[in-house]
């Protein structure tokens, strides 16, 4: 049998790393009530019922209906995925808790992303509004929601930082940044869980994926991930720890293999780091068909191998394959698994039940066998107003030539595009029980906001792509992407003929949901060149041109940002996306966003985030010299950067103040300006505090994200914005892996987004 190393010689330095434990207070009442209860459960149990509990699964063409059924009755199925409705849902809960010996109750997951039966914006554009009571919000409805069909559980929050735009799931993400993704991960588990798991209207979270993710090579899925320890702690564990501190009751282990070592196989990530250091005491959950897949990925010889490398790592809850039912009990008689492995992962499958009240009400929320049958895609059962406030927050006004936005609502707009009329896009990729008929187009939206005060005139245009395999490809899971099959030349005509009549153009462009969506990586990351033939085509008409922008990752618009004379990102808004987008447009909202993520001017610049380290060779864009770190064949820097968004209206932002030149251990130092409305509207803006170590004794980011507040002002209306800076936002981990503060300089910078900002500096003592 094999054995795993897990990154050979730096294992001792790994767990070696100084991360504050979690406080552990003596046990509670409530703790003590649990921990006895499962202990005299599990002393009931037998071997294959405990391995029963370990077994995720849902109905599909190899796994009936009737089968799991039978199997829940047998006590051979601990948990659900992928059933959603309260009668199916009550149908397999009866078979547990009526029928089967010890009547233990069954947990159900779901992927409950952004938004249940009402969608919210994809993640990434919620993390675009930098408003953590919107995001709060999303999180409660979708928890309600959840709950009243019977869910207890989500696959969400997805906190994997990830710079690498080509990757599918970056639609998942709040972003680039560890900080935002920090605060925005512990917001969401709080709003799903609220104050008690057990309470009415609360699901469990399950915080992914563990880990780095989003550090896939070349941005592909499910691909590798090698990495030092350095960058790993620096830059993206902290949300996962983040998570962990919030309370999460759960996680799911990512696919991919960390250096060399798959995470599902990974003991050092799993126990040492997860359990150990962290203190994480909540259920640790595979991927689909993760276990199984340690084979592919070359570390197991066979499924018994796999089933032995994962217990031992510490997966307690298996999904979908029935690797722990069909090999952990000949693995316990050869001594190559211990009861103790097979119990530590039943009782914290039993403890995630106990916390949702499972024991005590396993048919919560799913009413009475013979209650009047449940409407459950009723209108009346959607927050369309939620979800209007959170999608309209959530876009980013990327320019505004000549403020050609807000538009009048008045004269003829040309309404163009292949997303113009989608109600499918516009909810965007894992849009969970949400119904496509119910969300609202851009066009819809736009029908809305106008009434009778204008005349919507409607072309397509284009369709998505004229590339026929990936069409194919987008097609090949379910018919998403609707397909006209005229030519892309009759097409463009049709459009032209109708935005000449027109007095301004609104072209709705892009990617289709599932062009950025699991398994959805692309090598070229620009709109389809069929849509750009399109573009260009409206440009000659010489009428004024809005491109409204729906995609799920940062693209190359290098070509488009010149072309249009406003571009307004709106990512894929959610069901109510139609109505947000054209608040936006006609000035009954002004945005707000800001970019969770840097928008690269080619491909080849990925990737390109901001708070890189520097070079003994920086680039210099006010004096470039040839021995710099650049490109020759591009201009330099970001199309848009990280933390960039336009208003309606102007702002001007004072230099920094500080209250002191210096930072004592243990003190607190205020950095203050002053924000200004200079325009004519009210707004929102977001402002934010950046730090750099100056000198440190290992090359530290030019700067970091630390704080940030969205402020609203009235035009000529100022405040005073103070940030609070400790020793705590200066640590780092040093060469050491040892979390610690050095002394020395460092700059604070203050601005709109996170290059044209305002810097002082001081000195931590």
């Amino acid at each position: 049998m094999k054995k795993l190393y897990v990154l050979g010689t730096l294992a001792a330095c790994f767990c070696a790393a100084a991360l504050a434990e979690t406080d552990r207070a003596a046990p509670s009442v409530r703790e003590h009530d649990k921990s006895v209860f499962i202990d005299k459960l599990m002393k009931q149990m037998t071997l294959e019922e405990k391995i029963g509990q370990l077994n995720l699964v849902s109905v599909g063409p190899d796994y009936t209906k009737d089968a799991i059924m039978a199997d829940i009755r047998a006590g051979k199925v601990g948990a659900m995925f992928n059933t959603v409705t309260r009668p199916d849902i009550r149908q397999m809960q009866v078979q547990a808790v009526e029928h089967s010996r010890l009547k233990i109750p069954l947990l159900y997951a779901y992927d409950v992303v952004h938004g249940h039966r009402t969608i919210f914006p994809i993640n990434l554009g919620m993390a675009s509004s930098w408003d953590l009571d919107a995001i709060a919000l999303s999180g409660r409805i979708s928890a309600e929601e959840a709950s009243a069909d019977g869910l207890n559980l989500t696959f969400s929050p997805t906190v994997d930082v990830t710079r690498d735009p080509r990757w599918g799931r970056v639609s998942e993400t709040f972003g680039e940044d560890s900080y935002l993704t920090s605060r925005i991960a512990g917001t969401l588990i709080k709003a799903y869980q609220g104050d008690d798991l057990a309470s009415a209207h609360s699901i469990m979270a399950s915080f992914k994926h563990f880990a780095l993710y989003g550090a896939t090579e070349g941005g592909r899925d499910y691909n590798t991930v090698d990495m030092s320890p350095q960058r790993m702690f620096q830059d993206y564990l902290a949300p996962y720890k983040a998570a962990v501190e919030a309370g999460s009751g759960s996680v799911m282990v990512s696919l991919n293999a960390i250096n060399g070592i798959p995470s599902t196989a990974n003991r050092w990530l799993l126990k040492d780091l997860l359990r150990d250091q962290w203190g994480f005491k909540g259920l640790i959950i595979s991927d689909h068909g993760a276990i199984n897949e340690l084979i592919r990925h070359g570390v197991a010889e066979d499924g018994r191998e796999a089933a032995k490398l994962a217990i031992k790592a510490g997966v307690d809850l298996n999904m979908h394959d029935d690797l722990y039912g069909t090999q952990l009990p000949a693995l316990l008689k050869s001594g190559e698994v211990s009861q103790q492995e097979i119990d530590d992962a039943c009782r914290y499958v039993l403890s995630a039940k106990y916390d949702l009240g499972l024991f005590k009400d396993p048919y919560a929320f799913l009413g009475k066998p013979n209650d009047p049958p449940f409407d459950t895609n009723a209108e009346s059962r959607l927050h369309r107003e939620a979800a209007r406030e959170v999608g309209r927050k959530s876009q980013v006004l990327l320019k505004n030539k000549g403020n050609l936005l807000p538009l009048e609502k008045n004269g003829t707009i040309a309404v163009i595009g292949p997303l113009a009329k989608s109600q499918r896009d516009v909810m965007g990729n894992w849009s969970a029980a949400g119904m496509t008929q119910q969300a609202v187009s851009l066009y819809q939206g736009l029908a809305n906001a106008v009434g009778d005060k204008a005349t919507l005139v409607y072309a397509k245009g284009a369709n998505i792509t004229d590339d026929a395999s990936i069409l194919a490809y987008l097609n090949s899971y379910d018919p998403a992407v609707e397909v006209d099959h005229r030519s892309t030349e009759d097409m463009i005509e049709e459009a032209v003929e109708v935005a000449s009549k027109a007095d301004v153009i609104v072209a709705a462009v892009g990617e289709s949901q599932g062009m950025a969506h699991e398994a959805s990586s692309r090598a070229h990351i620009d709109i389809p060149n069929n849509q750009r033939r399109l573009i260009r085509a409206l440009k000659d008409t010489g009428k004024p041109l809005v491109l409204v922008l729906m995609n799920g990752r940062p693209l190359d618009l290098s070509w488009e940002s010149q072309q249009a004379d406003a571009l307004l990102e709106t990512w894929f808004s959610g069901t109510e996306g139609g109505n947000a987008i054209a608040d936006v447009l006609f000035g009954d909202y002004n945005p707000s966003g800001k970019l969770p993520m840097t928008f690269p001017r080619s491909v080849g610049q990925i990737p390109i985030y901001y708070n890189h380290l520097n070079t003994g060779r920086p680039f210099n864009p006010k004096d470039p010299g040839k021995y710099t770190s650049r490109y020759f064949d591009e201009a330099n820097g970001p199309l848009y950067p990280f933390g960039y968004g336009l208003s309606y209206t102007t702002f001007d932002l004072s230099d920094i103040t500080l209250s002191s030149g210096t930072l004592h251990r243990n003190g607190r130092l205020k950095a203050s300006v002053t924000l200004k409305n200079t325009g004519q509207r009210a707004g929102e803006t977001v402002v934010q505090l950046y730090l750099r170590d100056v000198t440190a004794s290992i090359s530290r980011p030019i700067k970091e994200l630390k704080n940030f507040r969205k402020v609203m002002l009235q035009p000529g209306e100022e405040e005073i914005i103070d940030f609070d800076i400790s020793e705590e936002d200066l640590k780092f981990y040093n060469a050491d892996l040892k979390y610690a503060a050095e002394p020395g300089a460092f700059k604070v910078y203050i601005g709109l987004d996170s290059e044209e900002v305002k810097e002082q500096q001081f000195r931590l003592l």
